[in-house]
């Protein structure tokens, strides 16, 4: 079996290779600035002989806050180089989650870039803490000290030896429904093993190019995109802020774009707003006008280059992905969740079926408990709840599985259909139990509807809540 090297090897890789090629893209004030891979590797190294001089103990906690930025990316890698555990933070997160992160994961030192509520989110910070901030104008917290100050100031890091693929390598914190987060403790196996089976099923052709706009605290966005282009050598691209989205999306052009529902929502009303649907259809009914109008949509979308489109997060409403179809815009529709590295189950190019969250990735081990519980086993999955070892024994089975939460079918094809949550059926005050789900699937069809939920545990008759579009 071939070792994967792990993100701080790749990047030292590329920077050895293709030291001049662009990696981070970062917008200011509408202006791009071009990283290279070498340039990346240089700031990297003397920010992680920074952290060392600090004199942290090794394994400490390191926090990341503010919108995705190319810095975002850097520190992460520079705390990692360092030989320290990354925990990402929400740009906008309530206090007391805030609060409560920085104290469960007693982190030393936090990395401070652009974000919505500067001064709640200092307030929320413990007394003491080591604040190091980005250098963008719209950072605005008093910090111990600044990035390029750091960078400027410190020689670079030379003494990096890979640790152990099971050591602890980032805190992930999961918002959850309920209670306090949780730490998802993520390895080095944890993010190579994903990687692998990642490069497998989509593999690179040619330079591709990620648009950043999803949160980086996020597993989703972390694995798809950070850690995509230190494997793939691919491009990212960040949105300055979410007023540009549609200008900066287009000038990027991504060959990966990937989304929640909401966002493909909005690409939709922008593109109606200037032409509207009994327009449209009459047009793509034309044979020669269909294929001009095509072209001129998914380039005004900024999705003209896009080879793979992915939405995840909740499940698209099946109109918005056949209105998306009728474009040749095919959006893939994937599976996973923190605990599982989001390695779970993917739709791909040529093999989607709409309704569907895709096949299971390659080893991903994924079955069904006799209740319908889909279950993964695979060395992507988490190492455990962090100092929750109670939380932890109660989310895997006996032999190991982790258990999603989430009930399933599985058809012919291998294709897995979410039918709900294992927990989810409730019971109405004439004792008659009710799965929410399908309910709600079927009504979800219908285009006029934006948001609903089914409910009634302890009502006569259990009603359904409808926001429309």
């Amino acid at each position: 079996m071939t070792i994967m090297k792990n993100p701080v090897e790749m990047l030292m890789q590329w920077a050895k290779e293709k030291p001049n090629q662009g990696w981070l893209f970062q917008p200011t004030n509408g202006v791009w600035k071009t990283i290279t891979w070498s340039e990346a590797e240089a700031q990297i190294r003397c920010m992680a002989t920074a952290l060392r001089a600090m004199g942290f103990p090794k394994g400490s906690a390191i926090a990341i806050s503010g919108r995705n930025t190319a810095h975002w990316v850097m520190a992460d890698l520079a705390i990692s180089m360092a030989g320290y555990v990354s925990v990402g933070l929400y740009p906008k997160q309530a206090d007391s989650a805030v609060k409560y992160i920085f104290s469960h994961c007693e982190a030393k030192a936090v990395f401070i870039g652009p974000m919505p509520d500067p001064q709640d989110f200092d307030k929320a910070l413990p007394a003491g803490i080591k604040k190091i901030g980005f250098p963008y104008p719209d950072v605005t917290i008093p910090c111990h000290a600044q990035w390029d100050d750091l960078v400027k100031n410190n020689e670079p890091f030379s003494g990096y030896v890979a640790p152990d693929a099971k050591e602890l390598v980032t805190l992930v914190y999961t918002s959850g429904t309920t209670g306090n987060p949780k730490g998802v403790m993520m390895t080095g196996e944890n993010l190579t093993f994903t990687a692998s089976g990642m490069l497998k099923v989509m593999p690179a052709k040619g330079v591709e190019k990620y648009f950043s706009y999803l949160p980086l605290a996020h597993a989703f966005e972390r694995g798809a995109v950070e850690i995509a282009s230190l494997y793939l050598c691919g491009e990212i691209h960040f949105l300055e802020n979410l007023d540009k989205l549609g200008e900066q999306l287009r000038q990027v052009a991504p060959t990966r774009f990937n989304g929640v529902p909401l966002v493909y929502g909005r690409i939709q009303t922008q593109v109606l707003k200037s032409m509207p649907q009994e327009k449209l259809d009459r047009l793509l009914k034309l044979p020669v006008i269909s294929s001009f109008i095509k072209r001129k949509i998914k380039q005004k979308m900024g999705l003209h280059n896009a080879r793979y489109m992915f939405v995840g997060a909740a499940a698209m409403p099946i109109p918005l992905l056949k209105w998306f179809e009728k474009l040749d815009l095919n959006i893939l529709q994937g599976y996973g969740m923190t605990e599982n590295c989001i390695y779970a189950t993917a739709s791909l190019p040529g093999a989607n079926r709409i309704g569907a969250v895709g096949r299971a990735m390659p080893d991903a081990g994924m079955k069904l408990s006799e209740e319908g519980e889909i279950l993964f086993k695979h060395p992507g999955v988490m190492a455990g709840y962090y100092k929750e070892p109670e939380k932890t024994q109660e989310t895997f089975t006996a032999d190991g599985y982790l258990r999603t939460g989430d009930k399933g079918r599985i058809d012919e094809d291998g294709y897995l259909f979410i039918t709900g949550r294992v927990k989810d059926i409730f019971k109405t005050l004439k004792g008659k139990y009710v799965a929410p789900a399908p309910i709600e699937g079927a009504l979800s069809r219908n285009t006029d509807i934006d948001q609903l939920c089914f409910v009634g545990s302890g009502l006569k008759q259990p009603i359904m809540l409808v926001s429309l579009t």
